[in-house]
């Protein structure tokens, strides 16, 4: 492999020839051979959004040369549209403030500008840089987290919400569909009282939609950002007016509300706001992870099992059972769910690992942040569309169900109380007796009686 000299305060260190990145980033190569996860591709563009808002505000403010921001500038949109992702290959596990990756950004801008501008890469002394122009103005300890929150809103509005909403609307759709089909509800996995399938598939719909309303409130408080604090919230080496300046650019071109932090210390020394949105986050993947569940249950079978909805049939489900198929979707999202739970204690404990003036696991926090949100989004339309959307109602298996049930006896209390009722019910599962028959027997209730109180449609609440 061919290389290049690069030199940084620690001397010289030979770089890959053709990768626009510099000594830093290859020092932190070299040093965190760490697992598999790289910085997510999501925090670097969103870096790009914070290195050319701080370029053009620094130029502005007069503290930047108009062809130095013009330059970093244009690599940026480089960056945003995808073209330079193969020269950020940092891992996640590196410091704590996320300073490599600071750096290795503002490398490739450095390298990369001096490309653009006809030179060799390698060759000659660069236009730019990446500590005092490309930086100028900032520290790692701001950029990262307003990178983080970017980001991080910017995924949760472009994928993990529209797939949430979507799905709540299918689930309202399925309620509708299904609103006048009467079946048997089931409390502790056992007989109750009767429901419509358009109400137990309301109760999805409201507990998906509670979700994603603490999620949306939650996701306000990552809008504010820690810009302008450079390295410890005082503001230290900003120029005047640069963070209110430089945060309207970055609100002006992600078109989202982003803001400037009330209070630049607890912006760089606590990420609570990442702790709430993932929160958020959990507490739907424990809604999905029921809702799941559930619907695996109500198709199971499906002769032998409860088999009262009819779940798509995407692939085969055994390799030696002909013609099983299994109810796939429920289970990836089960452990999607599962995941997004279990990152739920890692983002808990990164978001209380900080000292004094910054908290130091700011790459974990991200990254876990976007597995979830993107896990959740892909999940939930993947759900959607590969079962949510093509659910059935077996009507006769339900039609069964529901005649077979004891517990229509709750029916018969206000008349004839329920110890009386009890005795009936108990005499029919003795005597594997249909219930009206165990009325009759009993003698508390005639033929008309039991016709006109036992109506498992009336029973539902559901208006006509």
């Amino acid at each position: 492999m061919k290389t290049r000299l690069e030199k940084d305060t620690l001397g010289e260190i030979a770089i890959p020839a053709d990768k626009y990145w510099g000594p830093q980033s290859q020092r932190s190569l070299e040093n965190f051979s760490i697992g598999n996860e790289k910085m997510p591709i999501e925090v670097i563009r969103a870096y790009a959004i914070v290195k050319r808002a701080a370029a053009v505000s620094n130029s502005q403010l007069g503290v930047l040369e108009s062809k130095k921001a013009d330059l970093i500038s244009q690599v940026c949109q480089e960056i945003l549209s995808g073209q330079l992702d193969e020269h950020f290959p940092l891992s996640v596990w590196q410091t704590g403030s996320g300073t490599q990756t600071n750096m290795n950004v503002n490398e490739v801008i450095v390298n990369r500008a001096h490309v653009l501008s006809d030179n060799a890469l390698g060759e000659g002394s660069p236009l730019l840089s990446a500590n005092d122009d490309v930086n100028k103005s900032q520290s790692s300890n701001d950029t990262f987290p307003t990178a983080m929150y970017i980001a991080g809103y910017s995924l949760l509005k472009q994928l993990t919400l529209p797939a949430l909403e979507k799905l709540v609307d299918v689930f309202r759709e399925k309620s509708i569909e299904f609103d006048a089909i009467v079946k048997i509800g089931r409390t502790h996995l056992m007989d109750a009282t009767p429901i419509t399938l358009g109400q137990e598939f309301s109760a999805f719909a409201t507990q998906l939609d509670q979700g994603i309303a603490q999620l949306r409130q939650a996701m306000t408080s990552i809008l504010p950002l820690a810009l302008g604090g450079t390295a410890v919230g005082t503001g230290l080496n900003a120029p005047a007016g640069f963070a209110e300046q430089t945060i309207a650019i970055i609100a002006r071109d992600t078109g989202y509300a982003f803001t400037q932090a009330d209070n630049k210390f607890a912006a760089l020394a606590a990420h609570d706001a990442l702790v709430e949105v993932h929160g958020a986050l959990q507490r739907i993947a424990v809604a999905m992870n029921k809702i799941a569940s559930d619907i695996r249950l109500l198709g199971s079978g499906p002769r032998a099992g409860l088999g009262e909805i009819r779940l798509p049939a995407n692939e085969p489900g055994s390799s030696i059972m002909p013609g099983k198929v299994n109810p796939t979707q429920s289970e990836a999202m089960i452990m999607v769910c599962c995941a997004i739970i279990g990152n739920n204690t890692t983002m808990t404990v990164a978001g209380a690992g900080g000292q004094l003036q910054l908290n130091t696991c700011k790459p974990v926090m991200i990254n876990t942040l976007l597995q979830s949100a993107r896990l959740l989004g892909d999940a939930c339309q993947s759900f959607n569309e590969h079962c949510v959307s093509g659910i059935s109602a077996d009507t006769a298996r339900l039609e069964q169900n529901l005649a077979s049930s004891l517990m229509l006896v709750t029916a018969l209390n206000p008349h004839i109380g329920y110890y009386k009722a009890a005795e009936i019910a108990q005499n029919a599962y003795a005597n594997n007796l249909r219930l009206k028959e165990a009325a009759l027997a009993s003698g508390y209730v005639s033929a008309d009686e039991f016709d006109l109180w036992v109506q498992p449609a009336s029973m539902t609440g559901a208006t006509e």
